[in-house]
């Protein structure tokens, strides 16, 4: 007797952003599978599926940023929960799909007696079982590293860039909002063209979480437009910080633009009444109505997303997708 198993990708999601999810479904051409996800008054997540996922390919999207009362720790659990149910009803591949990937700017120790968390949690991730994790603009590459399987790291570059080449007329520079952003501004500067690039010389606090300060520009942007480019926006303090610089060396407008607009506290008002005059961001992230400004703009990676998906079911190459141009 000759058997023949059917390859057959489904499709599921926490409940960090369900409108990315639907987004991504739908370039699939396949429906958010049924998960039912139930909360426990002590504050514990159990994670039961509705439909067989036995010798599935399967695909657990979850991002990690605070979303309707929901902490980084708790999506981080409700995922791993969500993995280890589908692992014990017998899927056959797990990928986890992290549009931002939690804890990622914590990949080394800059001091005595810290951890490495970015590590713990691609330790967590695999224990949960997933074989492969799939994310977009880490905050460091190699965090890749830190995953004993395979890590598709995509990259909204080329969203961003191609949002600012439509709005933004003439040329314009690049700019890293502090030295360790460089490769950054210097793959958005090739991207579009091989653009000019300048660099922010900031001082980071070691001993309050998010306060810095700019000290100089590294670079020309007198009588130019810049664009501070970065993987994501928490507290915009560099971000504002960097942009005041930017104007005081002669520049003529300051856009921002970034992969993940986490947005904490108080990063709306700080952009609310910076002279930043657009900020642009990805949906990896999801938006509520009480932080959106007129000056942020979003651009989608749900097709993104659904082509990365589509390469690795069907064993296709991810780095095709990028011109081999994500892996940094």
């Amino acid at each position: 007797m000759e058997l023949f198993s059917k390859h057959k990708l489904q499709f599921y999601a926490g409940r960090s952003h369900p409108v990315l999810a639907r987004a991504i479904a739908g370039y699939l051409g396949v429906e958010v599978g049924d998960c039912e996800l139930l909360d426990f008054p002590d504050g514990e997540v159990r994670a039961r599926y509705g439909d067989s996922v036995r010798g599935a390919d399967m695909f657990v999207l979850q991002t990690h940023a605070p979303v309707e009362g929901r902490s980084v720790n708790d999506l981080l659990m409700e995922q791993w929960v969500m993995i280890d149910a589908a692992k014990r009803a017998s899927a056959k591949r797990i990928t986890a799909v992290c549009p931002r990937y939690g804890y990622g700017r914590q990949d080394r120790k800059s001091r005595a007696r810290e951890p490495i968390t970015a590590r713990m949690v691609a330790d967590f991730f695999r224990s949960a079982g997933a074989e492969r994790i799939m994310t977009v603009d880490l905050h460091a590459g190699q965090v890749q590293g830190f995953f004993d399987g395979p890590v598709d790291h995509l990259t909204a570059t080329n969203l961003l860039v191609g949002h600012l080449r439509q709005e933004l007329e003439g040329e314009f520079v690049m700019v890293s909002p502090d030295t360790g952003r460089t490769k950054v501004a210097e793959k958005a500067a090739r991207t579009a063209g091989d653009l000019d690039i300048a660099s922010v010389y900031k001082r980071r606090s070691r001993e309050t979480a998010g306060k810095v300060e700019a000290l100089d520009v590294m670079g020309h942007v007198r009588g130019r437009i810049c664009v501070l480019i970065d993987d994501e926006i928490d507290t915009a303090g560099t971000l504002c910080e960097a942009a005041n610089l930017l104007y005081e060396k002669g520049a003529t407008d300051v856009w921002a633009a970034a992969t993940h607009g986490v947005f904490s506290e108080p990063a709306i008002d700080r952009l609310k009444n910076s002279d930043i005059s657009h900020v642009i961001v990805t949906d990896t992230v999801p938006l509520p109505p009480e932080k959106q400004l007129d000056k942020i703009e979003t651009v989608s990676v749900a097709r993104t997303f659904a082509d990365a998906i589509r390469a690795v079911f069907e064993e296709g190459s991810v780095s095709e997708l990028f011109g081999g141009d994500n892996q940094t």
